[in-house]
């Protein structure tokens, strides 16, 4: 115990005054508005899937009886969702993050949050809220995981999907519902679609680079349409996906198969048939090229070139080139398999 005491003491005699620890830079005042927050530095966190990240929180006083309570504002139903509540010396945390969230506490002004192994689903933006009757103050946050959008449609062909069958359709796919957010950064880099699709919002979009007549007309600029907020019952659309980092390798088996047979060589070979979102993560992140066709798991039939050739399809850009959903009996394509 006395070991402890004197250890804190020198930490104490060695460390500078509050007020500088918590200096900011030059240049970069604070707000007026809050008088017990710091404003952060960077408030987008970027991360991908199975990475820990953690959001900062840090307080620049403490209060008396106060409490910090962090929340992710949730665009589908227009809510928050509390994740943890401290007031300096107990927590509690709630929700679906729970086992996967603690506060880092570096030190006691610490009330920064720090997620593990992060989902696809952990997307998107955090309020941290000191709670201190009549002076209640907060900040928000942005949690941005690296990925990749894709267009998705059934086998039956264009806007079968109600809103809860396209969100159901992307996480069979190991991906889920983009945000607008995710739709327009993906639309800048590249993406033109002509089918509109469901978004994580309960809104349907579609993103044109070259506008054309099926498209909306040539006199359109391009951009990402809209179509708004539409019945989430009723109304049928194709779906935008969002997929991040993969915590597996996607690899090709050659061969002449059905969709049976494919799905057994993977099972051969300890693995199984890959999804469509675990072939566009292992295209965008791990580089992955073949001009080979072949079967996954949903009966599409897909191949992903990342340097474009003229014998690769001869399309100019990068991507995931798909055959559509063949007859399973073909006996023409390799599979795709994914172990994780």
């Amino acid at each position: 115990m006395h070991r402890l005491l004197l250890l804190g003491c020198l930490w104490l005699l060695a460390a500078p005054p509050a007020s500088s620890i918590f200096q900011r830079p030059t240049g970069t005042p604070a707000p007026l508005h809050l008088q017990y927050l710091l404003e952060p530095l960077h408030p987008t966190v970027h991360t991908q899937r199975g990475a820990t990240a953690t959001l900062p929180c840090v307080l620049r006083a403490l209060p008396r009886n106060y409490r910090v309570k962090w929340s992710k504002v949730e665009p589908a139903n227009y809510g928050e969702s509390v994740i943890i509540i401290t007031n300096g010396l107990f927590h509690k945390n709630y929700g679906p993050l729970s086992p996967r969230v603690r506060l880092r506490h570096s030190h006691r002004y610490d009330a920064s949050l720090t997620i593990t192994d992060v989902a696809l689903e952990d997307e998107g933006r955090y309020r941290c809220q000191l709670v201190n009757g009549l002076e209640d103050e907060s900040i928000s946050l942005t949690l941005h995981l690296e990925g990749v959008v894709f267009p998705y449609q059934p086998s039956n062909g264009r806007y079968k999907f109600n809103y809860h069958e396209a969100k159901r359709a992307c996480e069979q796919q190991d991906s889920r519902l983009a945000t607008y957010q995710q739709l327009y950064k993906a639309w800048t880099e590249g993406l033109d679609w002509c089918n509109a699709g469901w978004i994580l919002d309960g809104t349907v979009h579609y993103p044109i680079i070259n506008s054309r007549e099926p498209c909306g007309g040539r006199l359109l600029l391009p951009g990402v349409r809209t179509y708004g907020a539409r019945d989430k019952q009723k109304d049928r659309f194709d779906a935008f996906c969002f997929t991040s980092a993969l915590q597996g390798q996607v690899y090709f088996i050659r061969g002449h198969l059905n969709f049976k047979e494919a799905g057994q060589a993977c099972r051969n070979h300890g693995a199984t048939l890959a999804k469509v979102g675990q072939l566009y993560s292992a295209w965008k992140f791990s580089q992955l090229d073949r001009c080979d066709g072949g079967w996954l798991a949903d009966g599409s039939v897909r191949y992903p070139i990342t340097t474009p050739r003229q014998r690769c399809g001869g399309l100019p850009d990068p991507g995931v080139r798909s055959f559509g959903f063949p007859s399973k009996e073909m006996r023409t394509y390799g599979t795709y398999c994914f172990v994780g």
